[in-house]
């Protein structure tokens, strides 16, 4: 390779570099896929992953692995695996520390096919009728003319909340078939547990909270920006929201065929 050449190899590998770094800040947690597909689809730079690995490995930038997070497997029964929007919701809840004033208790409720956020919960005490604010905004934002005639299972735990009389009453109520996950089986659930790590990751510990006011105010926003705009690599590295959409449009183009 020429001199003239390799320094402008050089100079095209630190500009990309330096988009890199200025995501990692922002994302500590993402590791070299999640970079290229930002680079790729959101950036729009024409960059392989090979390219990308072998800078940030150079520069330390990798994410080393968490043996910890790798989940037992087991022998029991696999998740459902849905075919299309509203057919499987997980449903689960976390909770964060405010220093000096306490726990917030969060709940989420994702559509599993489109990994869309489709209602959450956040307060100062996580009972039932908490849960079931979560589970309401879901149906009201994914059904405006009604649940009815539609078929949809909710995957939890066995808790507390999700197995007490007035929730399963209410599932009752709107039609929805309540599943548990087995015991010992974190394969179960796993759609929402691993909601629940990126929330961590992307926003509970980047940031030093002292308000609950403002983090439930953060909270919203993230919502909204992570169904706009995170990219899932199962769905072609979409954002929810698109995906979903996209679905929809294929859903018409197939009905204006028949």
């Amino acid at each position: 390779m020429s001199r003239g050449s390799y320094l402008k190899v050089i100079k095209r590998n630190g500009a990309v570099l330096v988009r890199i770094c200025e995501i990692k800040s922002g994302h500590p947690f993402w590791g070299y896929r999640r970079i290229w597909a930002h680079l790729k689809y959101v950036d729009s730079l024409s960059v392989n992953q090979k390219r990308v690995y072998r800078l940030m490995k150079e520069h330390d930038l990798l994410v080393k692995p968490n043996l910890k997070l790798k989940a037992k497997r087991s022998h029991q029964r696999p998740k459902p695996r849905p075919q299309e929007p509203n057919q499987w919701w997980g449903i689960d809840m976390t909770k964060v520390m405010i220093p000096v004033f306490g726990w917030i208790y969060v709940v989420f409720v994702l559509d599993w096919y489109t990994k869309k956020i489709v209602g959450h919960y956040a307060g100062i005490h996580c009972k039932t009728k908490h849960w079931l604010q979560a589970l309401d905004k879901a149906v009201n934002l994914q059904f405006p003319q009604g649940i009815r005639h539609h078929k949809v299972s909710l995957m939890s735990d066995n808790g507390s909340q999700p197995t007490s009389i007035s929730f399963m009453k209410s599932c009752q109520i709107l039609g929805i078939q309540q599943a548990f996950t087995s015991y010992n089986n974190p394969k179960g659930n796993a759609d929402t547990e691993r909601l629940m790590r990126t929330f961590k990751e992307e926003l509970v510990w980047l940031h030093e909270w002292t308000s609950p006011i403002q983090f439930m105010k953060e909270l919203d926003r993230w919502v909204n920006d992570y169904n706009e705009k995170y990219l899932h690599s199962t769905l072609g590295y979409q954002a929810p929201l698109r995906f979903e959409k996209q679905y929809q449009i294929n859903q018409l183009s197939l009905l204006a065929q028949a």
